[in-house]
């Protein structure tokens, strides 16, 4: 497929990248004003291009990673060139219906929400679409598939996958973060601590995700009677380490609402 990605920030540079690492055969453009720091991606074959309409009528697959403030302007400057693409919008705060308004029936609305992880293979992309534009959002799902995991979900949970996808990213790394200081104060040096708990974490995702249990099963093999697992765990919990999480994770979805 031809993916033309229209916002060469952070978001965008990263499904870039996943795309010409793990959905080989594919072919990518991506756009932004000033290009200077995203040339290197000519490097993996990539087309970069100040102009947002650079051979946008051979795309399959539009993805939109730009601000909302800036969707009118690019749609008016792009809707007169194309017809009959899915546009996959990763725009914040722009829904499906409104969307599919703005692009008109001759094209099909999709909404997106991958993290900067697609770099890496590794996003979860959640993707949204109305029914009848089911069969076309089919490239998108699995072109996200290539970048790690795609669900599908019901529109009205997209905020809370920015949430609980995007911004737990971050809340991940924070995590790792702390981890990596706690290594410290018990003996590691930080580049040591780190690598330990960055491969801890990974490992402990890649088990849930191959066996597919609740995450109490896997804790429970590794938490013996009366061990230091347990005395960690209880410690956590006592200062709140679940409730927080669960806190942070709906103030950032109460932010979004407004």
């Amino acid at each position: 497929m031809n993916v033309h990605i229209i916002g060469g920030g952070n978001l965008g540079v990263a499904i870039a990248l996943g795309i010409a690492k793990y959905a080989k055969g594919n072919q990518v453009t991506i756009t932004r004003r000033n290009t200077a720091s995203i040339l290197h991606l000519e490097q993996l074959g990539v087309t970069v291009s100040t102009d947002n309409k650079h051979g946008i009528q051979e795309a399959d697959i539009i993805i939109l990673t730009i601000k909302p403030y800036q969707i009118d302007t690019v749609l008016n400057e792009i809707l007169p060139v194309i017809s009959n693409k899915v546009i996959a919008s990763a725009v914040s705060g722009v829904s499906i219906e409104n969307l599919q308004k703005k692009i008109g029936n001759s094209n099909s609305a999709v909404r997106i929400m991958p993290n900067i992880a697609a770099q890496f293979g590794a996003s979860a992309t959640c993707v949204a679409f109305q029914e009848q534009h089911k069969e076309k959002a089919q490239n998108v799902v699995a072109l996200f598939q290539d970048l790690g995991t795609a669900p599908i979900i019901d529109e009205k949970l997209m905020d809370a996958a920015t949430v609980l996808a995007a911004s737990g990213t971050a809340f991940a790394l924070r995590y790792i973060r702390a981890s990596m200081q706690a290594g410290i104060e018990i003996g590691f040096d930080w580049q040591t601590a780190l690598a330990i708990s960055a491969q801890t974490v990974k490992g402990a995702a890649e088990m849930i995700m191959e066996e597919n249990i609740h995450p109490e099963q896997l804790i429970d093999r590794v938490t013996t009677p009366q061990g230091c697992t347990i005395a960690g765990l209880s410690e956590m919990e006592t200062h709140g380490f679940s409730s927080s999480l669960v806190r942070g994770i709906k103030a950032a979805l109460k932010k979004i609402k407004g």
